[in-house]
Order: structure tokens, then C-alpha cells, then sequence
């Protein structure tokens, strides 16, 4: 708006330091693993998983149901369909008679481990976040040197001034507007993945312990409680 150029902030020395260095630190602290599971988990920004919750209370009913009718057993047809790896597990647990606290033991176990993998690959996007301002003020010293070697030749100072502030901007830039952004929109899709399965974790509790669907209605209405 003012005249100035968007040509002006595309420095590859600058993007190279920044975007690299960011990346070298990342890779430093965290397992290799961890690390590609937290790009992989970069894809729910544009696509969100699917909230399968509604779906999940209505088959909850309708398993209870049916257990209380034909027994638990009667739970089998039930396991082909169900794609989502928690539910087959929770399924089974009910259908093979565990006592019902072990069963929420079990998923809750499970609910932990799945929470704490997450979170941990999410943590790639905090530490990106982190590193990126200091490596941008890296690159802007790096740039400034360039300009001290260069003093006695003027062609050669532009360069060196614009690889030292453009770098500032693309630390600083990225850590504010997509590093951080993207960390703090994947918690909240763990999060709420958390919450289903804790209440999934509620569900096949209640229904070995052979509650009615009612009941089972009444505990699930806690879970849309602030």
C-alpha cells in the first residue's frame, strides 16, 4: 500500500537459515518418529477429522440395547463393522465378560498412551515456534557480517542488509502466524478426540456393567456439560 514490493521479502539465504536451522533444532529434540508424525498431523489444518460423537451416542444406545436383550455375546456382529480401532477394542472387552472397572481401566490406559503420543508430536509445532525468532535474529546477524566484510564495496551491501532483515521477519513471521496457529489448532482436535473417547470409555463401562440405555443416556449428557 505504501509502494513497497513482495519481491523485496523473498531472500533463499534468508528462507534457507530460518526454515533449516528451525528445522535442525526441532530434529535435535525430538525422536525421528515423533517428528513425522507431527508433519503428518499437519494435514487436519486444511482436512478435519471427522466428528464421529453423534454417531458414536446413537450406536452406544443401540448396543445397549441389544445387550441387555441377547447379551453381551450378541455384541459380535457388531465388531465387523466397526472401523475405529478403540471401539473394536472396547467391544471386545465387553463381549469377552471383563469385569467392568477393569474394562475402564483398560480404555482408560489406552485413552492416556493415545493422548500422550499426540501431544508429544504437536510439540514439534511449540518448539518450531520457539526456535524460529532466535534463528531469524541468527540470520540477521549472519547478513550483518556479510555487510561488515563488505564495507569497501557498495554493490555488495544490499544483499547483506536484506538477508539480515528479512530473515527477522521470517523467524519472527512464522513462529506467530503459522507455527504456533498450527500447534494450538491440533490440541484442540486431539483434545476433542480425547473427550470421545473418554466418553466411549463411560459407554462400554455402563453397558458391562449392564445398564439400561437410559442410564446410559444420563451419563453421556455430562459429557456436553461445559
Amino acid at each position: 500500500m505504501e509502494g513497497g514490493h513482495l519481491a523485496s521479502l523473498l531472500q533463499p539465504a534468508a528462507f534457507v537459515i530460518v526454515v533449516f536451522g528451525t528445522m535442525g533444532a526441532v530434529l535435535l529434540q525430538s525422536r525421528m518418529g515423533t517428528f513425522i508424525r507431527g508433519i503428518k498431523m499437519l494435514k487436519w489444518i486444511a482436512f478435519l477429522p471427522e466428528d464421529r460423537s453423534r454417531k458414536n451416542v446413537s450406536d452406544a444406545l443401540t448396543w445397549s440395547a441389544v445387550a441387555r436383550r441377547e447379551g453381551f455375546l450378541s455384541l459380535e456382529r457388531y465388531l465387523v463393522s466397526a472401523k475405529d480401532l478403540f471401539i473394536e477394542k472396547g467391544l471386545k472387552l465387553v463381549i469377552d465378560g471383563v469385569d467392568p472397572d477393569r474394562v475402564k481401566e483398560i480404555l482408560d490406559v489406552d485413552i492416556s498412551f493415545y493422548e500422550t503420543e499426540q501431544r508429544q508430536a504437536i510439540k514439534i509445532w511449540d518448539a518450531a515456534g520457539g526456535y524460529s525468532p532466535t534463528i531469524g535474529i541468527l540470520g540477521a546477524v549472519l547478513g550483518l557480517i556479510q555487510v561488515m566484510e563488505n564495507l569497501t564495496d557498495p554493490s555488495k551491501l544490499g544483499s547483506g542488509i536484506a538477508v539480515s532483515f528479512v530473515a527477522t521477519i521470517y523467524g519472527v513471521g512464522l513462529a506467530n502466524l503459522f507455527f504456533l496457529p498450527v500447534a494450538n489448532k491440533l490440541k484442540e482436535v486431539v483434545g476433542r478426540e480425547v473427550t470421545r473417547r473418554e466418553m466411549l470409555a463411560d459407554i462400554f463401562y455402563s453397558i458391562a456393567q449392564g445398564d439400561s440405555p437410559r442410564i446410559i443416556e444420563e451419563r453421556l449428557s455430562n459429557h456436553k456439560k461445559p
